[in-house]
């Protein structure tokens, strides 16, 4: 029963990673002396353990979007304390995952019932994608995240079903990278469900030895958990090794001009490019490559985040010639989240994993602006 669990002491002030001055001088400082939040009635305080960095960290650092100076939306850690309400009680002691997705409009009310095709909920919501709702409020953005000992979480959006033999910290990165290639990998799956299964079908991953691209490799490819033949894109040796440690069948290295790049892709899909390209780097040279490499009929997937006045250099001539499909993707559904934790359980998926600690928390926001972390870095939260 919940309320047989043991209250757990809280501290009125806690550490936690900021960004201040964000701009042309920002910086990362970390301070021990900021309150710890109550939760309200739907929501919940978790005490982290660890927290992944993402690149879109660099957004809040750039100034290009108005972010919480707590950044990070991978969070992992137990529930010690719930506002009123019977879900969030139900929590109480419970390891739960902190995601981007801090709340939306397919809210559950207070004692449990569902919003419906005939409530305030969006149509997106209404459909089952509350991770397109169109009034979402972000961890990390609208709400503090991940970088600081104790966290408020809306309990309808935690996710709670994570194997017991799934470390904390190879968890965290599952809940935004490996969530976010989840959805681009459905977005793949439904473009190209009805292609002969003896068909070779040609995914390319564009920024394929990163946090998210080693992830979506795994997902995408035949040798793993995937169906696809995939090429990976990338920069370095060790993105070259972490690409083809992840299951990609070929690696292309970005140093190279963009007709080698595509005479490359080209050659080993015989001559008309591939069926899908997902793009997750968030350079813009990879969105401009990305039409070339993709064959008539395929799909482009957008998963980076460049700064925000980028637009796709993509004429609706060429979409219209060739049939081209653009979409993109902002994380997965929770029924996506619960798939890959099985998968990550059963060995299929595993994230690489560097662990650093929260004082660390700028260079490694720093090694992102500059593209040259390969797999994924996880901050360890101080007890």
């Amino acid at each position: 029963m919940a309320n047989s669990i043991p209250e757990i002491p809280i501290p009125t002030t806690q550490t936690a990673a900021l960004i201040e001055n964000p701009g042309p001088d920002a910086t990362v400082v970390v301070r021990d002396n900021l309150p710890v939040a109550t939760p309200g009635p739907n929501e919940v305080l978790v005490k982290l353990e660890y927290s992944g960095v993402c690149g879109s960290e660099i957004r809040a650092l750039n100034a290009w979007g108005v972010y919480n100076p707590i950044v990070g939306h991978e969070g992992v850690g137990t529930v010690v304390q719930a506002g009123k309400n019977k879900t969030a009680t139900a929590l109480l002691g419970q390891r739960v995952g902190i995601k981007w997705l801090y709340s939306a409009c397919d809210e559950t009310g207070s004692e449990g019932e569902v919003a419906t095709a005939s409530s305030s909920a969006c149509s997106a919501c209404r459909r089952g994608f509350a991770n397109n709702c169109a009034r979402q409020l972000n961890t990390g953005k609208q709400v503090p995240g991940t970088l600081q000992q104790y966290a408020v979480a809306d309990a309808r959006f935690v996710t709670t079903n994570i194997p017991s033999t799934l470390p904390s910290e190879i968890a965290a990165p599952l809940l935004c990278a490996g969530l976010t290639m989840m959805g681009a990998q459905a977005k793949v799956d439904a473009h190209v469900g009805s292609l002969p299964k003896n068909e070779d079908t040609w995914v390319v991953i564009s920024g394929a030895g990163g946090g998210l691209g080693h992830l979506g490799v795994q997902l995408a490819s035949s040798q793993k958990a995937g169906r696809y033949k995939v090429i990976a894109i990338d920069h370095g040796e060790a993105k070259r090794q972490q690409s083809l440690d992840a299951g990609a069948h070929f690696f292309i290295d970005y140093g190279q001009s963009d007709d080698e790049i595509e005479k490359k892709v080209k050659d080993l899909t015989g001559g008309e490019g591939a069926h899908a390209v997902i793009v997750v780097s968030g350079a813009q040279a990879a969105f401009r490559t990305a039409p070339r490499l993709v064959r008539n009929m395929g799909v482009l997937v957008t998963v980076g985040l460049p700064v925000a006045d980028f637009m796709l250099p993509v004429s609706a001539a060429l979409c219209s010639a060739r049939s081209l499909t653009v979409t993109g993707v902002s994380v997965g559904t929770e029924e996506q989240m619960s798939e890959l934790l099985q998968l990550a359980a059963a060995g299929k998926v595993t994230p690489a994993v560097e662990v650093r600690t929260l004082h660390e928390v700028h260079d490694v926001i720093e090694q992102l602006r500059t593209d040259s972390v390969t797999g994924r870095i996880v901050v360890k939260i101080p007890e």
